[in-house]
């Protein structure tokens, strides 16, 4: 989900990987939660001290009851950062053409060599946990076709997400956006950043009303908040900004729209209300200067591996749920902190072993070509 930030402004980079160490978090004890808790509704029937720390716990934590909004922030997010350097690049140099295959190639050295670590995790860790669980079904579909369908970002197309790795259904739309980004940028050269959003959106809507309510999986909802980031990149490098008034108008009732979304038969467009809430926010934030506190710092940390939290949280989760809860959800909700502190530090380390090696072959490469046109410019 973690993109290179190509931005110009170190504040800008600082906010962002804030912003990323936020939406990872949310989405990481969201599952944590869900997984080795009993619930709200089931802790409050029960007799407990109304003063302790599980008490308190169990009541703060009720927003993360809507940590799956973390999601619509990473596509937001994503939009933004892959297209802010070519929108510069472009206002600089109208006659600006992306070249799809270095890009291409630059998103695959990002995404791929993680993904694979990833499911190689997946496999270990599930296996390990069906040795203490009596039923599987929270480990999903572990066959090698799953396996290699979810290598090919082809997960929610032709089969599941890879065993108990839920959250990898994300990364397929991440790969389409890749793929249909160069036609993306095509059309709006032609058409201007306001009517492809526009058109993207009215497309959900068709979709929505032609395909998804006839049971015809589609994606064109998602599309639309990754565009959204972009639009905000297209409106940045111009230096235009939304009107604050947007950021009290629009904000309230897009969340609560989404979150009805979520619950309804209309679950497919659930994403696009909370992304369109997350947007004036996002454009606020870009603008706003972050202060060097020590909150600042860790969130920024954090966003810093939030692609590895967020693609081996679930199988951490899982195998410590299977280990040492015995697939017991536990009454008490430091647990659930126990398994996101476990799969917070594993996450780091899966950073350090395989993300960062990944970075830092992409961007020697990205030297050498840099380097070789240079070189050719000269000559």
């Amino acid at each position: 989900m973690s993109q290179a930030i190509t931005g110009e402004d170190a504040d800008n980079t600082r906010t962002i990987e804030a912003m990323r160490g936020i939406a990872a978090i949310a989405v990481a004890l969201f599952h944590c939660r869900l997984i080795a808790w009993i619930g709200i509704r089931a802790y409050a029937s029960g007799q407990h001290p109304a003063f302790s720390l599980d008490t308190a716990l169990a009541w703060l934590t009720i927003p993360f009851v809507w940590g799956p909004i973390g999601v619509p922030v990473f596509f937001v997010i994503s939009g933004y950062c892959i297209h802010r350097s070519q929108a510069a690049r472009l206002a600089r140099h109208p006659h600006f053409r992306l070249d799809t295959h270095d890009f291409l190639w630059r998103r695959f050295v990002r995404i791929y060599p993680v993904l694979f670590c990833a499911l190689l995790l997946t496999w270990a860790l599930d296996n390990f946990s069906l040795q203490f669980r009596v039923h599987d079904a929270q480990l999903g579909d572990g066959s090698l076709w799953t396996f290699v369908a979810n290598l090919f970002a082809l997960q929610g197309i032709v089969a599941p997400t890879y065993g108990s790795n839920t959250a990898l259904w994300t990364l397929s739309l991440e790969v389409q956006f890749y793929l249909l980004y160069p036609l993306l940028f095509a059309v709006q050269r032609r058409l201007g950043p306001n009517r492809t959003l526009v058109a993207l959106m009215a497309l959900a809507a068709v979709s929505y009303a032609l395909l998804d309510r006839r049971g015809v999986l589609i994606f064109t909802t998602y599309w639309s908040c990754w565009y959204l980031g972009a639009w905000i990149a297209e409106r940045d490098v111009r230096g235009q900004r939304l009107a604050h008034g947007w950021l009290l108008i629009a904000t309230p009732p897009l969340l609560v729209l989404g979150g009805v979304m979520s619950t309804r038969e209309a679950r497919i467009l659930w994403c696009l209300p909370w992304a369109l809430a997350f947007t004036p926010c996002f454009d606020a934030l870009l603008h706003a200067r972050p202060r060097p506190a020590f909150v600042m710092r860790a969130l920024e940390k954090v966003g810093d591996f939030s692609y590895s939290l967020y693609i081996v949280h679930m199988p951490v989760c899982i195998a410590l749920f299977s280990w040492l809860l015995h697939s017991t959800r536990q009454v008490s909700i430091l647990w659930a902190f126990v398994c996101f502190f476990i799969a917070l530090a594993s996450a780091y380390v899966f950073h350090l072993l395989v993300e960062r090696p990944a970075i830092a072959v992409l961007r020697r490469a990205s030297a050498r070509r840099r380097l070789a046109a240079s070189q050719a410019g000269a000559a």
